[in-house]
């Protein structure tokens, strides 16, 4: 992977975790945001990346918008289950 390459899809992790960070709706997004991640880390690993920053930060996002998602879901489930 070459360097533009690695910079824009971090960039792409990015405004995919972005948009991850919707409960349900940002589902599908936070896993590409995470395809990203994990595409760059593996292909550019060892290598300086300028947007390296994006990439962690567009993977936090989708963590949280996943973890959020996950949660609402549970509790949703639970409310079903004692109501």
């Amino acid at each position: 992977m070459d360097l533009i390459t690695a910079i824009r899809r971090s960039l792409a992790a990015f405004v995919w975790g972005i948009i991850g960070t919707l409960p349900v709706i940002g589902l599908l997004p936070a896993i590409c945001a995470l395809g990203h991640w994990r595409a760059v880390r593996s292909a550019y690993r060892g290598q300086w990346n300028p947007a390296s920053g994006y990439l962690r930060a567009g993977a936090a996002c989708a963590l949280f918008g996943l973890l959020s998602t996950f949660l609402l879901v549970v509790v949703i489930a639970f409310s079903i289950a004692m109501g």
